[in-house]
Formats: structure tokens, C-alpha cells, sequence
């Protein structure tokens, strides 16, 4: 079923251009090897054999973020460009309801829902790809890698043509829905925390799921589910461990912690039950080696065939994202290499932050490509 879909919908919808046309403009495109996949069109350029050895002072990186980033007037800006308002057509047949009036409407409540700001996520940096493009195509041409907080690793793995817009939705759809019914078993969150150098992590979670033991809870979970910078965190699990944390910042040597508006424990063993329907799903639709380097959240190396991006997304969503070591992957290079231009394509600017934590001889060369001011404005 899944196969027809997406080729109904990406067949239908893609007319003179390709859904995210310059995804893979620069790229070699794969053979086909499913009868499920839309024909090359008529307009489409010739694969190049070999692509010339780029620049490293010229080449470019994409970052796209995840769920947390959303916000009531994403994707205003966009709308005037090639194919944008085509993606938000074909995104409204495959998921059942108008994600654009969502995105530029709300209510911030159903945006906020994991089940609709993970697809609202993907397809408006998907459309602000498209902008970036339009003013300056060479961040496109001479990208050599991406990487994507969580779901938007979907959306880097579309940019780098080893996934199919449409089908790609649809596989975030499902995503979204388990990881929302996931959440909905037990009270959990994500706390954002930020430590002192001499915080223990894994100890205070420790001590946390002691204090939910305390209270009669049997296999409290509380872990970190994302290393985004030197002594910055998200810890995940039990909503009583997380407010234990709050409660005792002080004494475990928290700066700063902050309750994420999202509605479970991700990346934590939580949203296990999650994991059979999108490993169902990604068995059913074409997935290709990217064309380009792209860093899973898992390890932060390099997806190397089709199998381990299956592989991997998978074990994404119950292991934590190692944002942190995907950047000092993408950035280390010899003493004098100059450092790539950086794009953070989405809502908000949160991997730009990351990334002056990380590194800010990287970040020197970061821009983010706004997704709600129109280019004239």
C-alpha cells in the first residue's frame, strides 16, 4: 500500500519539477530498483559521472532541526518559492489534514502534538532547502554534508537523495504516531539542562530513578537523550524524575534546567514500542546510500549503505542523540583547513547555538535560513 502512495503522490505532484528539486541537483542519482518509484522526468539533468574535487573554503554543510524547533508562523517565508506550496499540497494528501494552515495558523497547541510538529518540522526545512537555493545556489551545489536532530535526520536523508520526499513523509507520519502513543503509557518529558564542568549526568539520573523507586514506580527510566554541547544536556524519562532533577538542580550542579514542550520521554528506552512500526514502514519503502556525507544521531559517523540508515533510525529513537560528537565529526579537519560554510535550514536557531558551543571557528561561517521573512521584507 505504502508503495502506491508514494508514488501516486509524488507522481502527481512533481509536474515539471521534482519535489525538493535541488536536493540532489549536484548528485549522481541511483539506479532504480523498485517499480515503486516515479520515472526520472522528462526535464530532469543528466547524472554526473564523477563530481570534481570541491574547495573545502567553498563547500557547505546542512543542518536541520528537530522537534522542539516548531513555532505558530513557520514556513511564512516560504511560500514564494519553486515548489514549496507544492510540498505542503502533497504533504496535506499524505497526511490526512492541511499542514500548512497548522504551520502558519496553529493552534500552537495541536503544532506542539508530536504527531503533527515532526511532519511540520520535515517538510519546512525540506522548503527552506528550497530558499536557500533560490538566493544562493552554491550553499546547494557545494554541499558536502548534512546532518538532522532526530527527525530531521529524515529530512538530510531526503536532501541527500537516499529517501523519496513523499515516501520519506510518510515514514515520519508513522514515526510520529508510534512515538506519540508511546509517550502517552507513562507521564514523562525532557528536561534541558545545563551543568557546571563538575556534574555527573548519569549519576543524578541515578539518584533520580532512586527518588521514583521511592515512590512505588517500578522501572523508572531517566537517562540523557541528547549531548548537544560541553555541559549541555536533555535528560528524558519519568515526569517524577524530571521534577526531582528541577527540585535538587542546585545540589547536583545544574546552572539551568528547562521542561521542553514536547509530550515524552524521546530517545530513551520509553518510546520502545515505537521502534517495530517504523522499522515496519522503512521496510517498505526505497532507501539509497546518500549521496553526500550524512551523520547519524546514534554514533555521529557517516551512514555507509542502505541497510545501516534503516538500521539506524531505528535505534534512534530509543538511544540518545550524540549531537555534541556529530559536530566534531563534521568539523575536525588539519591545523589551517578552512572550515566549511555552515546552513541551518528550519525553524529556529538552536543548532546554530549548539554549534558556537561546539565550535566557534565553525560557527564563524554559520548562517540560518529564515522560514518566515520573505526575501524582499
Amino acid at each position: 500500500m505504502l508503495a502506491s502512495v508514494g508514488v501516486r503522490l509524488s507522481a502527481a505532484s512533481r509536474g515539471k519539477v521534482s519535489l525538493v528539486s535541488v536536493s540532489r541537483r549536484l548528485c549522481t542519482k541511483h539506479p532504480e530498483t523498485q517499480a515503486s518509484l516515479p520515472d526520472p522526468l522528462p526535464d530532469s539533468e543528466p547524472p554526473e559521472q564523477r563530481r570534481p574535487k570541491k574547495d573545502p573554503a567553498e563547500c557547505s554543510v546542512l543542518l536541520f532541526p528537530g522537534q522542539g524547533s516548531q513555532f505558530v508562523g513557520m514556513g511564512r517565508g516560504l511560500l514564494q518559492y519553486p515548489n514549496v506550496k507544492e510540498m505542503f499540497t502533497v504533504a496535506q494528501k499524505i497526511l490526512g489534514y492541511d499542514l500548512l494552515s497548522l504551520c502558519l495558523h496553529g493552534p500552537k497547541e495541536e503544532l506542539q502534538r508530536t504527531v503533527h510538529c515532526q511532519p511540520a518540522v520535515f517538510v519546512t526545512s525540506l522548503a527552506a532547502v528550497e530558499r536557500l537555493n533560490h538566493e544562493n545556489p552554491k550553499a546547494i551545489e557545494m554541499c558536502v554534508a548534512a546532518a538532522g536532530f532526530s527527525v530531521g535526520e529524515f529530512a538530510a536523508l531526503v536532501f541527500s537523495g537516499a529517501m523519496n520526499f513523499a515516501e520519506a513523509l510518510y515514514v515520519v507520519k508513522v514515526r510520529a504516531e508510534a512515538m506519540q502513543r508511546a509517550s502517552e503509557l507513562v507521564p514523562s518529558g525532557m528536561l534541558s539542562v545545563v551543568g557546571r564542568p563538575q556534574a555527573q549526568y548519569k549519576h543524578s539520573c541515578l539518584q533520580a530513578k532512586e527518588h521514583c523507586k521511592s515512590l512505588g514506580i517500578e522501572e523508572p527510566v531517566c537517562s540523557v537523550a541528547n549531548y548537544l554541547f560541553p555541559d549541555g544536556r536533555v535528560i528524558a524519562g519519568h515526569q517524577q524524575a524530571l521534577d526531582f532533577l528541577q527540585q535538587n538542580s542546585r545540589h547536583l550542579q545544574f546552572v539551568r534546567t528547562k521542561p521542553l514542550p514536547v509530550s515524552g520521554a524521546f530517545h530513551t528506552e520509553l518510546m520502545e514500542s515505537a521502534t517495530e512500526p517504523l522499522r515496519e514502514v522503512l521496510r517498505q519503502v526505497e532507501v539509497c546510500r546518500p549521496d553526500i556525507n550524512v551523520y547519524s544521531n546514534v554514533d555521529g559517523k557517516r551512514y555507509m549503505s542502505e541497510q545501516h540508515v534503516r538500521r539506524q533510525l531505528v535505534t534512534q529513537v530509543v538511544s540518545p542523540v550524540k549531537w555534541e560528537q556529530t559536530l566534531h565529526e563534521i568539523y575536525e579537519r588539519t591545523h589551517g583547513r578552512k572550515f566549511p560554510y555552515t546552513y541551518e535550514v528550519g525553524p529556529g536557531n538552536q543548532l546554530g547555538a549548539t554549534l558556537q558551543r561546539c565550535n566557534m571557528k565553525a560557527f564563524k561561517t554559520y548562517e540560518h535560513v529564515d522560514v518566515t521573512i520573505h526575501e524582499e521584507d
